[in-house]
């Protein structure tokens, strides 16, 4: 099969299209047959070798966290999927991913893909609406009425969690460039912050119950966000290589946010993408074949929303 490895750590320039083996599915496991993964920013660090410690890899690895794809082995004491069933999954971070034609995952990872959408476009799904989902709910115990603070809601995870936060029945502030403003306000967001103009501690002038902050940013700044949380209240911190503060004093509990599989939720997020209730946002749509250039443009901060990335059999 086809598939893109790097047998290295470093640039984009270490990946390669090559031909590998196809993979035989073990005990819980099944393989898919690929039609779509996305690019994730975590790809990108993975692949320098920068996240060697808390995400060891082995080399030569596939990259591709997501999937999308349809079931087409099974291994051993693997029931509840069949061979056929279309499917989506967050793949675990260590082991080969989903740039690939083949792929092996755990079979409880997974849960069937949207039926409103093209099942290439599920495959930008599973990380990043995990990731909103775990941050609002799992940790920043978000409910109806409160008051959330969504810092850097123009990227991916920002419009899920923008989504997922008003249909909570939560008010929404979010912090958004000019250029990924009108996404955000279409996505729900009551109120609207240009980061780039505004400080957003001045702009914030009532208390919040939650700041989420999902963006890079310096660890003064992300010490200042939490000043505009109410005592008791949560910071939820993506950006893993900066630890998030606490306010002990105040009780306000400073939480880094590491995603993790969970099919339940993932089969919530899909039912509420078929629904229509959450829109899956789909920037662009690659070739496997391109995604050296895609983790180059990336790497250059120029890369305008979620990239989904094909399989040569899609």
């Amino acid at each position: 099969m086809k598939a893109m490895r790097y047998h290295e750590f470093g640039g984009p320039e270490v990946l390669r299209y090559e031909d590998v083996e196809r993979p035989i599915p073990g005990a819980g496991q099944v393989r898919i047959r690929v039609a779509a993964t996305s690019f994730n920013g975590i790809d990108a660090t993975i692949r320098s070798g920068s996240m060697q410690g808390p995400i060891s890899v082995g080399l030569p690895h596939i990259p591709g966290i997501d999937v999308a794809g349809t079931v087409d082995a099974l291994g051993e004491d693997v029931d509840a999927i069949a061979v056929g069933d279309q499917v989506v999954g967050l793949l675990p971070m260590t082991a080969a991913g989903a740039a690939a034609e083949y792929v092996i995952a755990p079979a409880e990872a997974l849960t069937g893909a949207p039926r409103n959408r093209h099942l290439t476009d599920a495959a930008a799904l599973p990380l990043v609406g995990l990731t909103a989902w775990q941050s609002l709910f799992d940790h920043g115990n978000l409910t109806a009425g409160q008051r959330v603070l969504i810092n850097g809601a123009g990227g991916a995870v920002g419009g899920y969690a923008v989504q997922l936060a008003k249909e909570a029945r939560a008010q929404v502030i979010a912090t958004a460039s000019p250029r990924s403003a009108v996404r955000v306000k279409a996505a729900g967001a009551d109120e609207l912050i240009d980061h780039t103009i505004t400080d957003v501690t001045a702009a914030v002038t009532e208390p919040v119950d939650l700041v989420l902050n999902l963006a890079p940013v310096a660890p003064q700044q992300l010490a200042a966000l939490l000043t505009l949380i109410r005592n008791g209240g949560n910071l939820v911190n993506t950006t893993v290589w900066m630890p998030a503060p606490s306010d002990e004093a105040r009780g306000v509990r400073g939480i880094d946010l590491f995603v993790r599989s969970d099919a339940d939720q993932l089969a919530d997020l899909v039912a509420r993408v078929s629904t229509g209730e959450l829109l899956l946002d789909v920037a662009q749509r690659i070739a496997l074949a391109d995604l050296p250039a895609l983790h180059a443009q990336a790497g250059a901060g120029e890369l305008p929303g979620k990239f989904v990335i094909l399989a040569p059999s899609a």
